[in-house]
């Protein structure tokens, strides 16, 4: 009784391990015992085979592929409740191979980051450098580009006033990726006097800072002349294109050069669309003489950290302005480029005094708008 037991016990072991080779050994219905050895040695085996089945040898054999699809299926519909008998028995398939991607790609050890993780994502920008030419927005740009969180468009995008048509995914298109953090920035200085803009940066985000580097409007004046008149030297003379009448002194304030400095005229413009918590005013002359005053203002500003200190700037006695200090990893310390600190053409001192008296009334409204004494009078 023993032995039958035993038989009976390891065909259905056997049955269950889908070992159909054994079974058809063991099909007694079927075949005529010869001789007792015969049976005493197939027990013999079939109890052998039933004691490494039982002691776990029979799992580290490779189940069949079946079995593991079946699993692997049962896994996936758990997961999304989809059975995939209803979709047929190719579609199944397809979508079983695709989903099982996914869930193995789900295990992936979390350092498996996208690519579009690593670098960022690109958006719109946070802060922007709006004006005005010739105040010192490069150079702030500049400095402000050593600081870690703080990305930004090395050329003038000019979306607000030349090629809004292009829409804003051309321009967002135009960003530098960002992490998590960081800011993007980006600096047209003709955005300050151009009419449109403020609606236009308004319609992309009411939340956007702006940044205005002012400067002494006469001086701003003779230096926007003299960067134009590198390009033309042929120009006139700047007393010939200030003023519409030399006699009367009447000022020319359709000159682009002249019209800029109405600083509190393309205030007003901005103040409709943005209060003036937007907006912060550095002084392009302090942005020479203290330039590490002025960032930390810049940075308070934008949320920043105080990265960029006194121990990244040096004074140039060339060029008349600061420098950045010798990079880690550079041959050579960081200045602006010829272009900037140009010398400027001699302008007759009867000339801009009356310039100077020309500015003195919109510079006093400047100030009250904006709480500041820029003294420039």
């Amino acid at each position: 009784m023993w032995h039958v037991s035993c038989i009976v016990s390891s065909c259905s072991v056997l049955r269950l391990m889908g070992c159909s080779k054994w079974r058809a050994a063991l099909n007694f219905g079927h075949l005529r015992v010869q001789s007792k050895l015969s049976v005493f040695f197939t027990m013999i085996i079939l109890c052998t085979y039933l004691f490494y089945c039982l002691n776990g040898y029979c799992d580290s054999l490779p189940r069949p592929v079946y079995d593991q699809q079946s699993n692997f299926q049962n896994k996936i519909n758990l997961k999304d409740g989809a059975s995939a008998q209803q979709l047929g028995a190719q579609n199944a398939s397809q979508v079983v191979r695709e989903q099982l991607s996914d869930l193995l790609n789900s295990d992936a050890p979390s350092n498996n980051i996208s690519i579009a993780n690593t670098f960022g994502s690109k958006k719109f920008p946070q802060a922007i450098i709006i004006g005005v030419k010739k105040g010192g927005t490069r150079a702030l740009l500049e400095f402000l580009r050593i600081h870690p969180d703080v990305r930004a468009v090395g050329s003038e995008p000019h979306f607000f006033d030349r090629f809004y048509d292009k829409g804003l995914d051309w321009y967002r298109n135009l960003m530098p990726r960002t992490l998590e953090g960081q800011i993007t920035m980006e600096k047209t200085p003709s955005y300050f006097i151009t009419k449109e803009a403020p609606r236009r940066v308004f319609s992309m985000s009411r939340h956007t800072k702006l940044i205005v580097v002012v400067r002494d409007p006469v001086t701003r004046a003779v230096s926007d002349y003299t960067q134009t008149l590198s390009k033309s030297p042929g120009l006139p003379s700047f007393q010939n294109l200030a003023f519409r009448n030399a006699t009367t002194g009447l000022i020319d304030t359709s000159w682009s050069a002249v019209r800029i400095g109405i600083y509190a005229k393309h205030l007003e413009n901005w103040l409709r669309f943005f209060p003036l918590s937007r907006l912060l005013f550095v002084s392009g002359e302090r942005l020479v003489t203290d330039p590490a005053g002025e960032m930390g203002r810049v940075q308070d500003f934008l949320g920043l950290k105080r990265v960029v200190t006194d121990k990244h700037f040096y004074f140039n006695q060339t060029k008349g302005f600061p420098c950045l200090k010798k990079p880690e990893g550079s041959s050579r310390p960081r200045c602006l480029g010829k272009s900037k600190g140009r010398p400027h053409p001699q302008i007759p001192s009867e000339v801009l005094h009356r310039l100077r008296d020309f500015y003195r009334p919109f510079n006093l409204k400047f100030y009250q708008m904006t709480g500041h004494n820029f003294g420039w009078n």
